[in-house]
């Protein structure tokens, strides 16, 4: 069974294909959260409150690991706990480190971030394609052996992210279009008892037309997607990002969520307060995002 296939059950037990980012930015925490003996201890404490907070809504999390990195080697071993403790809880980690390079190089970060006795043992982790597809190799063989998936970046949800993804190619093609055959053609050998492949793509909220088409051409991916909330996406907006059968895609929601108390008219300050709005916050969003499922899809499977 490959990780599509575990986030697939997972996205079932919970009737929710939405997922939540956990990205500490120290300046916005709640002033709860900031009186630790150590940032890295506090933001250990906040991420670990909120796993245990949105644990039975939420098929995944996804640690976004510039925000640990930034504290040095103890930002990495909070990164690390955070991984473990969301598997505790019944919870994949999509690691959203966007990491790539050639040959060993690229075969050393899938196996610290992919491989079960890796530091980190990860079942997703986001990759950047440019290097060419033969750095790709190493990830998808990595993820393959241990069960897991990567998600390859495709088309990302910041503005300028056309500038590439748009670019054309000497053969007329785009370089969207291009990615979008590899990730198809990469995830062909590795299909899961849900149809799904172990090679995803990144695909933001975004872009709604684009993702029309990127699905498309990459019917077997599962897509990471996003650029929800905060970034400007709305629920009607990545429904093209998803099959008929309701799968095929995870929505991440993170400043929207981790930081909807700042216009919380019922925030008092404290830990449950802040929690509860993240718990709201949650809801919402999988409300939401099920709702304009159900209206486009009335078939699908959950």
């Amino acid at each position: 069974m490959n990780a599509a296939d575990r986030l697939i059950q997972n996205i079932i037990k919970k009737k929710n294909p939405c997922v939540v980012g956990l990205d500490p930015e120290w300046s916005k925490l709640p002033s709860c959260y900031q009186n630790g003996k150590t940032k890295t201890e506090s933001i250990l404490q906040w991420a670990k409150d909120i796993i245990d907070t949105i644990a039975d809504i939420v098929p995944a999390v996804k640690p976004q690991m510039a925000f640990y990195e930034v504290y040095g080697a103890e930002g990495f071993r909070v990164f690390e706990e955070i991984s473990a403790y969301a598997h505790e809880k019944g919870l994949l980690v999509i690691d959203d480190s966007k990491r790539n390079d050639i040959g060993n190089t690229a075969r050393a970060y899938a196996l610290a971030h992919l491989a079960k006795e890796g530091s980190i043992n990860a079942d997703f982790l986001t990759v950047s394609p440019f290097l060419g597809t033969d750095s790709l190799t190493p990830f998808a063989k990595i993820a393959k052996e241990n069960g897991k998936s990567i998600f390859i970046l495709v088309k990302t949800s910041n503005p300028s992210s056309a500038e590439i993804s748009e670019a054309k190619r000497k053969d007329g093609k785009s370089v969207r279009d291009f990615l979008a055959e590899s990730v198809a053609k990469m995830g062909k050998d590795d299909i899961g008892e849900y149809g799904y492949s172990s090679v995803g793509a990144v695909v933001g909220a975004t872009f709604p037309e684009e993702a029309k088409s990127l699905r498309k051409q990459m019917r077997e991916a599962i897509f990471l997607v996003p650029g929800f909330g905060a970034q400007g996406g709305s629920a009607g907006d990545i429904v093209s990002c998803f099959n008929e059968d309701g799968f095929g895609a995870v929505v991440n929601s993170s400043r929207g969520i981790l930081y909807a108390y700042q216009n919380a008219i019922s925030f008092d300050g404290s830990r449950g307060s802040y929690l509860q709005t993240v718990r709201d916050a949650t809801i919402l969003m999988r409300d939401a995002v099920y709702a304009a499922l159900k209206a486009s899809y009335p078939k699908m499977k959950y």
